[in-house]
């Protein structure tokens, strides 16, 4: 627990920094260009190069490529090191080639991803944009293959701080935007900004893989392009990639129905379309991305080589260990989100040419989004179960069948919901989605590893949910309290529930936790008193 707790350490503040970051660029890039047409235009074409590369590459990282890597530094005699320049050497010209494809293909691309008429304002300026931002697949793919050999170096630093100099490119890039007041106009905008906006977003990818070559060399990986494909395994790889490859056709085919939902209800109601979906989705994604993302990385490398020794006992105990780590913050977090949406969500996007009603949306959406949390969370967990044992074909049928059940939902509320309300029912299609795929996914993972310790770790989770209700009391009294006395929700007005109720609310989580011996929690607060005390 102590080593885990170490190395999740080192990646949770760095996580956060970037994550933090990464709040301020999204709220410059809310002033700058707003959730209405031409927001809507620039989420699109940014989403579209991550769709790519995970189908690509980032999800074979996580399932194929680390548990590789691992057994070429056990069972080479070189340690892996040829091994792992040839990769390195397949992914730069690979992506090289897809980025080249996929500017020229940049129209199909927004087509696919979107509801809107080749003529439209929005689709013109998302092709624009997308034909710029698309060249960032080539670094982006190259820094995630160096993130992925640092990690089974055990260097965990480097992947988790270099996203915070992508945000800073790209917040210089969006405040020039913003400083020569070319506004959110869609019509107004013209090829320089669109091309100001997109270059600029390619560069913070640029930078951020220029620090993790650094840092890949700093730790003496020295690379040599080598093209002897014939010893790149990727016969061994592309049996195994192919279910992975196939688990993200699925996903993206689900995210492609969100997006095409999303964006006709934002023809119908500006202000309501992709633009929230994803601004809320990437709040969501924070306590994953800085609690659960740096539970995940330090654990499969560790539940690999236990799989690989035959060790079942360890593969239970570090899931386990894992779970219960990440929940005692996460199901306080989810619990806050619930209720201290909109006052997390105006102080970010409420200004500009973003007013605060749009704000106040974009946070009702994270409400929804704060069911999914916990769930999302130990879905993720239970794929690296499989992927430890180096099979990527179970999570396909799990990530299919819960992709068909968040397309019924979806469709449902489409059809059901008033067009203002399209993406909240977006979000709680996705919550109901998880929920139900991670009980298929517990039920096969316990099969493989012969249980995984449910009565405990519900017991665990039980106790956590309790303790964390006197936070929830207290974040909706200020709520109710704020809004009632001062009326509505303005910045200044957020900001004092905010510090009610999730400063306080957090600690009084603490300070309950501790008292009820919750180990997880004990041992944070012991390793931040310790450092406080030093």
């Amino acid at each position: 627990m102590s080593r885990m707790l170490r190395a999740s350490a080192i990646m949770a503040a760095g996580t956060m920094v970037s994550r933090v970051t990464g709040f301020v660029r999204t709220m410059v890039l809310a002033y700058a260009i707003g959730t209405f047409a031409l927001g809507d235009a620039y989420n699109a074409a940014y989403a579209i190069p991550y769709s790519i590369l995970d189908l690509l590459l980032l999800g074979v990282l996580s399932s194929v490529v680390v548990p590789m890597i691992v057994r070429a530094q056990q069972h080479d005699p070189d340690g892996g090191r040829a091994y792992e320049q040839r990769l390195l050497t397949l992914s730069a010209v690979a992506l090289i080639a897809v980025a080249v494809v996929a500017v020229f293909a940049a129209p199909l691309l927004i087509d696919l991803y979107t509801d809107w008429a080749p003529t439209s304002d929005k689709y013109v300026a998302a092709v624009t944009l997308a034909r710029f931002i698309l060249p960032q697949l080539a670094f982006f793919g190259v820094g995630a293959v160096a993130g992925a050999i640092l990690n089974t170096r055990d260097r965990y630093g480097a992947p988790m701080w270099a996203p915070v100099a992508n945000n800073l490119v790209v917040i210089g890039v969006f405040l020039i935007y913003a400083l020569l007041g070319i506004g959110g106009d869609i019509s107004k905008v013209g090829t320089g900004g669109l091309a100001l906006l997109g270059l600029g977003t390619t560069a913070g990818i640029v930078a951020q893989a220029v620090i993790l070559i650094v840092a890949l060399k700093r730790v003496g990986f020295a690379f040599v392009p080598r093209f002897d494909l014939r010893n790149a395994r990727l016969g061994e790889m592309g049996r195994a990639g192919v279910w992975t490859i196939g688990y993200v056709i699925v996903t993206q085919l689900g995210f492609m129905l969100t997006t095409n939902l999303a964006s006709a209800a934002g023809d119908v109601v500006d202000g309501h379309g992709i633009s929230p979906y994803t601004l809320a989705f990437q709040l969501f994604q924070l306590p994953y991305g800085v609690i659960g993302v740096s539970v995940i990385t330090s654990m499969l490398p560790r539940m690999s080589r236990a799989v690989g020794e035959g060790r079942l006992d360890d593969v239970r105990s570090e899931f386990g260990s894992s779970v219960r780590l990440i929940c005692s913050l996460m199901v306080p977090v989810s619990l806050l989100l619930m209720v201290l949406g909109p006052a997390i969500t105006v102080p970010i996007y409420g200004h500009g040419t973003n007013s605060v009603a749009n704000a106040v949306y974009i946070g009702n959406v994270l409400q929804v989004y704060g069911l999914a949390l916990v769930p999302f969370a130990l879905f993720q967990l239970l794929l690296r179960v499989f992927y430890s044992f180096g099979d990527t074909r179970t999570p396909v049928f799990i990530g299919a069948g819960t992709t068909a059940v968040n397309a019924v939902f979806m469709l449902l509320f489409n059809a059901l919901l008033p067009a203002r309300y399209t993406v909240m029912g977006l979000a709680l299609a996705y919550a109901i989605a998880y929920a139900l795929g991670g009980l298929a996914a517990w039920w096969l993972a316990s099969r493989r590893v012969r249980g995984l310790g449910g009565w405990t770790i519900g017991m665990a989770l039980t106790r956590m949910y309790l303790a964390a209700m006197p936070t929830a009391a207290v974040a909706l009294a200020a709520v109710w309290v704020v809004t009632g006395v001062f009326t509505g929700l303005g910045f200044v007005n957020s900001l004092i529930v905010l510090a009610v109720g999730g400063g306080l609310g957090l600690l009084l989580y603490l300070g309950v936790a501790h008292r009820m011996r919750i180990p997880e929690v004990n041992s944070i607060v012991g390793m931040v008193a310790g450092r406080v005390g030093r």
